[in-house]
């Protein structure tokens, strides 16, 4: 019997709805407009359309929307005076740089330049450290997407043996200190891990976010576990045409797993929308303002805070 399909498009959409009831009150309350900013350099088209797609979203549910576009042989310091400018902008509350950039820009000092409140990726160091020592920061958007699906399904995480697969600084890390958080058993395995399959099949909860297309099989997971596909791989079809596939063999895997996230349809539109609870949350604090978790389902997002 397949397992529960956990439908990102549905979850998406009813956190984006939230988001945008309490910002038309903010702006109705208060005169406060969320702005988010977006930075993209170069023509690269798959950020072009990454960044096309965060504006739209943005505007629909009445955020301000700013866009910087820089050309790909723009120097570093061009680009660090344009975001320390959107840093000093209060009508900005949050900075997203779209990455990758150009081979000539040091990323780290780029993302290290955003104000760490205004850092709604969730990349700056300020950030990093003060979720790893369990202090309230803003949290990559793809692990925040992560443990919002996770929950729909598992509404309590405490006690549950998780195994994340991957160890990147965007998903795998600060998706293993959420987990913490939520009192779960973790696991964080890689390229390196002896006996992979064998240490995915202790888990309840499974976090696939390694990049390789289909690479987790189903006899890696334990009858009745939640399959969380954070993949997008581009594969070839026997047609010969490509197709996104994930890091699980959905068709094999969802006959075993409790529930499962299909890819595409899963993690991805849940990160466009924790993007906007991150802006969201950053011009409540920004302003002094509360923002009012248990009405909007916010915390299933962000859990302590």
């Amino acid at each position: 019997m397949a397992g529960t399909l956990i439908d990102g498009k549905a979850s998406a959409a009813k956190l984006r709805e939230r988001i945008a009831a309490y910002t038309a009150e903010l702006k109705a309350k208060h005169g406060l407009q969320p702005g988010l900013a977006t930075v993209l350099v170069g023509k690269d088209p798959a950020s072009e359309v990454y960044v096309r797609n965060k504006r739209k979203t943005a505007e629909a549910i009445g955020f301000k929307s700013v866009h910087v576009e820089l050309p790909a042989d723009v120097s570093q310091a061009e680009l660090l005076s344009s975001v320390q400018a959107l840093s000093a902008d209060p009508t900005v509350h949050g900075i997203l740089v779209q990455l990758p950039l150009p081979s000539h820009i040091d990323s780290q000092k780029v993302l290290a330049t955003i104000d760490p409140n205004k850092d709604v990726d969730g990349f700056h160091p300020v950030n990093a450290g003060r979720l790893s020592t369990g202090l309230p920061a803003l949290t990559p958007c793809t692990p925040l997407g992560c443990i919002y699906l996770a929950k729909t399904v598992r509404p309590s995480l405490e006690g549950l043996e998780a195994v994340v697969i991957g160890r990147s600084n965007i998903v795998g890390k600060p998706l293993v200190q959420l987990l913490l958080n939520e009192n779960a058993t973790v696991t964080i395995a890689h390229s390196k891990t002896r006996d992979l399959p064998g240490v995915c099949r202790r888990a309840d909860l499974v976090f696939a976010a390694v990049g390789r297309p289909e690479m987790v099989r189903r006899d890696w997971v334990k009858p009745g576990a939640t399959v969380i596909d954070v993949g997008i791989n581009r594969a070839s079809a026997a047609d010969g045409k490509s197709h996104i596939v994930g890091d699980v063999a959905f068709t094999e895997v969802s006959e075993v797993a409790g529930a499962i996230t299909p890819v595409p349809g899963g993690v991805g539109p849940m990160t466009i929308a924790c993007l906007l609870a991150n802006t969201l949350r950053a011009a409540c604090t920004i302003a002094g303002y509360q923002m009012p978790a248990s009405g909007m389902g916010i915390e299933n997002v962000y859990g302590r805070d």
